[in-house]
C-alpha cells in the first residue's frame, strides 16, 4: 500500500511508464515468455486443436460465470449500482438457465457482461498505477493491480470451495482457455514486435485506462509539452 500511495499521482498511458524495476521485470517476462513458448502456448495450441468449440465456450462461459460476483462488488464499491443490478440479474439467469454458466444465455436476453475488479475500483478511486510490474506466470501488471489481487483471490469461488488437486485443476483449465483465446494475439506479437517488453508494456498500460474509463478514456492532450520533453 505504501508503494500504492507513492503512486497517486494519475498516469495516463500516454505518459512515459514508471518502471524502475526494468531489469528484473525484463528478466521475469523471460521466463514467462520461455514458460509460455515451451509449455502453456503447446498445450493451448492442442486445447484449440482438439477440444470441439462447443466445449471451449462452455468452459470461457463457465469461468466468466465464476467472475460475476467480484464484478458486481466492485461495480457497487465504483458507484454503479444499475450496472450491479444488471450483473446480478445475469450470473442468476446464467447459473440456473445456463446450467451453471456453461451456457451464456443472459446475453441473449439483453443483460451486456461487464468485467470489473479491483484494479480497476483503485484507479476510479483516483489511485495511481504505480509501478510497472511484470509477475511470474501472470505477467503484465502495476503497482494498483497487484494490489488489487488478493481481494481477487479471496473472493474467488474457486479459492473458496477447493482444495489440492481440484483446484490445481480449476487453474490449469483457465490457464489453458485464456491462453487458447490469445493465441492469434501472440502471433502479432511475435511477427511485428522490434521489443517485445515495451509493447507488452504499452498494449496492458492502454488496456487498463481504456477498462477504467469503461471503454470511453479521455482524449490525450497532444498540446501538453509534457508529453513531448526528453
Amino acid at each position: 500500500m505504501v508503494l500504492l500511495l507513492q503512486g497517486c499521482a494519475i498516469r495516463s498511458p500516454y505518459e512515459e511508464a514508471s518502471d524502475p524495476l526494468e531489469p528484473v521485470n525484463r528478466a521475469i517476462y523471460t521466463f514467462n515468455d520461455t514458460f509460455d513458448r515451451y509449455l502453456l502456448r503447446p498445450v493451448a495450441e492442442g486445447y484449440q486443436e482438439y477440444v470441439p468449440a462447443v466445449a471451449r465456450t462452455g468452459v470461457r462461459n463457465f469461468f466468466a460465470n465464476l467472475d460475476e460476483p467480484v464484478t458486481i462488488v466492485n461495480q457497487l464499491l465504483q458507484g454503479k449500482p444499475g450496472h450491479a443490478a444488471g450483473d446480478t440479474m445475469r450470473f442468476g439467469f446464467n447459473t440456473i438457465f445456463g446450467v451453471l454458466g456453461l451456457m451464456d444465455v443472459a446475453t441473449g436476453w439483453g443483460l451486456e457482461k461487464h468485467d470489473e475488479d479491483f484494479g480497476q475500483t483503485f484507479g476510479v478511486w483516483g489511485f495511481g498505477e504505480g509501478w510497472y510490474l511484470v509477475l511470474p506466470l501472470l505477467g503484465p501488471s502495476t503497482v494498483r493491480d497487484t494490489a488489487g489481487l488478493p481481494l481477487q483471490f479471496r473472493m474467488s469461488f474457486v479459492s473458496r470451495e477447493t482444495e489440492g488437486y481440484t483446484r490445481v485443476g480449476y487453474y490449469a483449465l483457465l490457464f489453458v482457455s485464456k491462453r487458447a483465446d490469445l493465441l492469434s494475439a501472440s502471433q502479432v506479437l511475435d511477427t511485428g514486435s522490434l521489443d517485445e517488453y515495451l509493447q507488452v508494456r504499452a498494449a496492458y498500460r492502454q488496456k487498463r485506462w481504456y477498462d477504467i474509463h469503461d471503454g470511453e478514456p479521455p482524449e490525450p492532450d497532444f498540446f501538453d509539452d509534457e508529453l513531448f520533453k526528453e
